[in-house]
């Protein structure tokens, strides 16, 4: 099985959309290939306080914002994740996905190390120098995860998968399509995949 993923770093259902995912891959036993693609939910915009951005983009009040961030913790906890989501920062994660489209093989551990530095060290993932750091701890160069940004190349495959989930339709994130016919969108709990998977093996299956 493939599974193609479209999410932000800084998007928190991706984060435990991702968590229920594997639940469920663990549970049906499965070793599928899961290819990601960036999905920047801020294109063009300097990072700024997520408290801010609740009240900027959605009307909320700071009380509303504090009890959105607070009921967005929560969800964290139910799969198993410690969010502190207070003080981090949101905008346009392009450099992050540069760097996840030039690290390979290594781009699923990477990604889960941005998560967690994002969600639960509270990182600033806007830093190019903290972006650097998280790649090599998962292994790769540090020279050429530093001149990674400014690879035409690399940002034109993380504009690509933009245009691609564009294309799709998709207006928000997690988004996730298996074996090129099946789209699932949202942080599903895992019971929810393991559905999406019979019923793909049903398919196969099927005269």
């Amino acid at each position: 099985m493939r599974i193609d993923i479209w999410s932000d770093v800084i998007c928190p259902f991706c984060y435990i959309g991702r968590v229920n995912l594997e639940t469920a891959i663990r549970e049906a036993g499965l070793e599928p290939v899961i290819v990601h693609h960036a999905f920047r939910l801020m294109p063009g915009e300097a990072p700024y306080p997520v408290e801010q951005m609740f009240v900027k983009r959605y009307g909320q009040t700071p009380e509303q914002a504090k009890a959105t961030i607070a009921g967005t913790e929560a969800a964290a906890a139910q799969a198993g994740l410690t969010f502190r989501l207070n003080g981090t920062q949101v905008g346009d994660t392009a450099d992050a996905h540069t760097l996840l489209a030039f690290a390979g093989s290594k781009g699923s551990d990477l990604l889960q190390r941005m998560y967690f530095a994002y969600f639960t060290e509270g990182r600033n993932l806007f830093d190019r120098a903290v972006l650097v750091d998280l790649a090599v701890e998962v292994g790769l160069d540090k020279t050429l995860s530093e001149g990674a940004f400014d690879f035409a190349s690399l940002r034109a495959r993380v504009d690509e998968d933009q245009k691609q989930a564009q294309g799709f339709g998709v207006k928000g994130v997690p988004f996730f399509v298996f074996d090129n016919r099946t789209a699932v969108s949202g942080a599903h709990p895992p019971s929810a995949f393991l559905k999406a998977f019979k019923a793909i093996a049903d398919n196969h299956t099927a005269p």
